[in-house]
C-alpha cells in the first residue's frame, strides 16, 4: 500500500460571525472533502507539544512523526536544507522575513506586500552585498521567505515570529537574549547575537528604504518591504529519516512551494518535486501539484503533498480568501487525485489535515487540535460525513496526539 499526505497549511479555524457561525471549513463547498471523509475514518490531533510555539516546523514534523525534543533546531536549519545550505560546524541559521512597517511603527505584513521571488532575491542579495561578512551571510530563498546564517551565532535568543504579531510595535519585538544560558564553546554570547542582530534589523531598514525596488513600489501605492526580521535559529538538526523509523516506505517525495517544508522533506529523506507555478499563495499550481503527485505515486511509496494558500490567507485576516483556497484544494487537488486513483490496482491511503490553525479574525497560528481523515481503500468507515472541525471531533480515531497519527496511518 502506499501513502499520501495532503496538507492544508493553516485551514483550521474558528467559527466566524460573519458566516454564520461557521468556520471556513464549514462554510466552503468542499464535496471532495467530505466524500474523503464519509469514505474514511476522523478524528483531532494534537499537533504541537507542550512547551513549543504553534509554528509549522513544529507541527509538519509532529505529523511526519518526530519526538520535537529530540530534533527541534528550528526554522532556520530546515529552511537552510531546502534551498541546498550546507551547515558547517558552528552555524547558526535563521529565517529571515522580508517584512513592512508601517508608519506608526507596527508591523504591517509578514511578507513584505507578497514580494515576488524575483524581488526577494534582488533585496537580499544587495543586503549581502552590504551587511555581509565573513561571519554573516544573506542567503536568498523563495518571494519574502530567506536564510540568515551567523558564523559562531547562539541560538539561545528569544526572536518574534512576525506573522504571530501584525499590527505590533517592532521595537518592543526585538531579539532578547535568553536569561541564565551557560556559554557554548566556540559561539557568541546569546547577548552579543542579540545586539548583532538587531543591529542588522536596523541597518537593513535604512538600506531598503532607498531600493529602487520599494521606491517602485512606493510609487505605485503598493506596501514597500522594508526591513528585514529574522527569528527561529537554530544548529543543524539531527533526524532519522522516514525510511529508516517505517520500512515500508522505500522511497518519498515531498511537493511544496514552502523552503520550509522542503527542509523538513530533505532530512525526513524525501527527493523534493518542484511544480512550475507553485506559488505559496491562492494563485499557486493547484493542478500541476495533484498531477506531481499523481506522478510520485508511480514510483514512490509515501508522498507529502503542502499547500500553503489557506494560511496566508488566514494571516492576512481575509476570510473570502480563505474559503476560496479550501475550495481550490478540494476541487483542483482532492478532486482529482481521488479520481485517478480510484481506478489503480495498488491501493494507497490518503489523509488530509492542516499542521494548526490560523484563524482568519485572529491572524495568528493556533495550537488548537485540528480535524483529519485517514481513508484508506477497502476500509470499514465511521459515521463522519463531512470535512471540517466539528464533524472530525465524532471521528472514530477521537483525539490522537503528535506521533500518533503518523504510527496509525503507516499501520498496516
Amino acid at each position: 500500500m502506499k501513502h499520501l499526505i495532503i496538507l492544508g497549511d493553516g485551514m483550521s479555524d474558528h467559527p466566524i460571525a460573519s458566516l454564520g457561525g461557521k468556520t471556513p471549513l464549514q462554510y466552503a463547498s468542499t464535496p471532495s472533502f467530505d466524500r474523503l471523509a464519509s469514505s474514511g475514518r476522523c478524528g483531532t490531533l494534537v499537533t504541537i507539544p507542550d512547551g513549543f510555539a504553534p509554528g509549522s516546523e513544529v507541527a509538519n514534523t509532529s505529523i511526519l512523526g518526530y519526538d520535537l525534543n529530540e530534533v527541534y533546531e528550528g526554522r532556520g536549519p530546515l529552511e537552510a536544507a531546502s534551498i541546498g545550505y550546507e551547515m558547517e560546524a558552528g552555524d547558526m541559521a535563521m529565517r529571515c522575513n522580508i517584512i513592512t512597517l508601517g508608519q506608526q511603527g507596527e508591523i504591517a505584513n509578514h511578507h513584505g506586500g507578497h514580494l515576488s521571488t524575483e524581488e526577494g532575491t534582488e533585496l537580499i542579495n544587495y543586503l549581502n552585498s552590504r551587511l555581509g561578512s565573513e561571519g554573516v551571510k544573506f542567503i536568498p530563498g523563495i518571494q519574502y521567505r530567506h536564510l540568515l546564517v551567523i558564523k559562531g551565532g547562539n541560538k539561545h535568543i528569544e526572536c518574534a515570529p512576525p506573522h504571530d504579531h501584525p499590527g505590533e510595535q517592532w521595537r518592543d519585538l526585538l531579539v532578547k537574549p535568553e536569561t541564565e544560558t551557560a556559554p557554548e564553546a566556540s559561539r557568541m554570547s546569546s547577548q552579543e547575537t542579540a545586539r548583532l542582530l538587531n543591529d542588522l534589523i536596523l541597518r537593513s531598514q535604512q538600506l531598503l528604504a532607498e531600493h529602487p525596488i520599494n521606491l517602485r513600489r512606493k510609487a505605485e501605492g503598493r506596501p514597500t518591504a522594508n526591513s528585514i526580521w529574522p527569528w527561529s535559529p537554530g544548529y543543524r538538526p539531527r533526524m532519522q529519516t522516514l525510511q529508516q523509523m517505517y520500512p515500508s516506505i522505500k522511497s518519498g517525495a515531498v511537493i511544496s512551494a514552502v523552503d520550509l517544508i522542503r527542509g523538513i522533506g530533505h532530512y525526513a529523506g524525501l527527493r523534493t518535486i518542484i511544480v512550475p507555478g507553485m506559488t505559496g499563495l491562492a494563485d499557486t499550481n493547484y493542478e500541476g501539484k495533484a498531477k506531481a503527485a499523481i506522478e510520485a505515486l508511480r514510483t514512490d511509496d509515501f508522498v507529502f503533498l503542502h499547500v500553503e494558500a489557506t494560511d496566508e490567507a488566514g494571516h492576512d485576516g481575509n476570510i473570502d480568501l480563505k474559503i476560496r483556497a479550501i475550495e481550490y484544494l478540494d476541487k483542483r487537488i482532492i478532486g482529482p487525485i481521488m479520481q485517478e486513483l480510484a481506478g489503480w490496482d495498488e491501493p494507497v491511503r490518503i489523509a488530509l489535515l492542516p499542521d494548526h490553525a490560523t484563524p482568519a479574525e485572529r491572524r495568528i497560528h493556533i495550537g488548537d487540535p485540528v480535524p483529519f481523515t485517514i481513508y484508506t481503500p477497502g476500509g470499514i468507515p465511521d459515521s463522519v460525513t463531512a470535512y471540517d472541525e466539528k464533524s472530525c471531533r465524532e471521528g472514530a480515531y477521537g483525539t490522537l496526539h503528535l506521533q500518533e497519527f503518523m504510527q496509525e496511518f503507516m499501520r498496516l
